[in-house]
This record gives C-alpha cells, structure tokens and sequence, in this order.
C-alpha cells in the first residue's frame, strides 16, 4: 500500500504494510542508485515479514522517487530529519537500515544495519562513475579537481544534483549504528542487489532476511 506521512518540506510517500501489529519495522533504504536497485528486493522483504506477523514501512527519503521535493536541497541532515519524523509517525519499534541509509536511520530505535558503508565511500563511487563516463565521452576530467568544485558550488553525480551540504556531509558522515545489528551479506547468502549495474531481486535472499529479523526481533 502506498501512503502518505507529514515530512518537513511537504508530504512525503511510503510503501507501507500496516495492520496494527506489535512489532513496526522502518526501513530506510540504500542512498543514490543502490536505492533503485534494491527496491524490489525491499518491497519482497516487506512481504516476507507480512507474513511473519512484522508490520513495515519504507518512506521515500525527500527529493527521491515520488517525492515533489528538489534533490538539490537535501542533505544527510535534512534525511535525518525525515527518517526521525517517519519513525514517530508511523510508530516504528524497530529500523532496518541498508548501506548508505546507515547514514540516516533514527539510531534511537532498536535493529540491524546491513552492510553499513561510509559516505566518504559513497562519494568515491559517484566520483568514479563520473569520471568514467567523461573518459567515455572523451572528456578528461580530474577527481580532486571535481571534489573540489563539488565542495563549493556543488556537482551533478550519477544523475543527481548533489548540493555542497550533501557532498560535505557524505564526506564526513560514518554509520550512526548505536548497538544495531549489523548483518553481513554472508548471513544472507547471493550476491548484492546494490553492485548490480541494473535493479535486480532476490526472493530467496528476501526471505532469508525477514526470517532472521523475525527470529531476533522479540530477544
């Protein structure tokens, strides 16, 4: 089901799975591409947990997927913000973060992290694709020299406006993990969804996942 939340800067919209139930998933999902490439799998995780008796939830972080906000005014605070009124909104016990939303989660509620990665090396991916993409176009183009005017005036990466709030807070930023679980993708078995040039899905990977977040979820 998709349905809305009040989110600083204006409704925002979540996938939702919701009949009331004792334990309330939030799930923030991976920043930049690695969010559409793991939505699927989300979204199948989601199901799986439905039928494990989880309720969950996954809001779209402001300026992505269906949000009506700029991309170019959001930063990792400005995400934080956002996941912490979803949490409250949506009365989420407990938050399933993966990759770059380790970054951005509500550290305040119980759960795991799967795969947490830094922003600095978040940063270094979109760097990359960049400069890659240039050399194919037969552009040269240098990365300390990018990051710099990234820092100042902001830089265009892997489709995204990325403002210097966003490019110094990536910079900076660790997993905000406060005694979360992390799970490893060796718990779960196949290979990672978000390394994949294009969205992909795993159902058996999906249920592996609700089945360890059920099975630890009341310890």
């Amino acid at each position: 089901m998709i349905v809305q939340w009040p989110c600083p800067g204006g409704d925002e919209f979540a996938v939702a799975i919701d009949r009331g139930r004792r334990f309330r998933l939030l799930i923030v999902p991976p920043l930049f591409a690695e969010m559409n490439r793991t939505r699927r799998w989300l979204n199948g995780t989601m199901r799986a947990l439905d039928l494990r008796g989880i309720d969950s939830v996954m809001p779209d972080l402001p300026g992505t997927n269906e949000s009506q906000q700029p991309f170019a005014a959001q930063s990792l605070h400005a995400w934080r913000t956002a996941m912490a009124r979803a949490a409250r909104h949506f009365d989420s016990t407990h938050v399933l973060a993966l990759r770059g939303g380790a970054l951005v989660f509500p550290n305040v509620l119980p759960g795991w992290v799967v795969d947490p990665v830094s922003g600095s090396t978040l940063l270094r991916q979109l760097l990359r694709a960049r400069l890659i993409a240039a050399r194919e176009a037969g552009r040269h183009e240098d990365s300390a020299n990018l990051l710099e005017l990234a820092r100042s005036d902001g830089i265009e990466l892997a489709g995204y406006d990325c403002s210097p709030a966003l490019i110094a807070g990536l910079d900076s930023a660790r997993p905000l993990d406060e005694g979360q679980r992390e799970i490893r993708l060796g718990e779960l078995g196949g290979a990672p969804l978000w390394l994949r040039a294009e969205p992909g899905d795993d159902p058996a990977q999906a249920e592996r996942l609700a089945t360890l977040i059920a099975a630890e979820i009341a310890a």
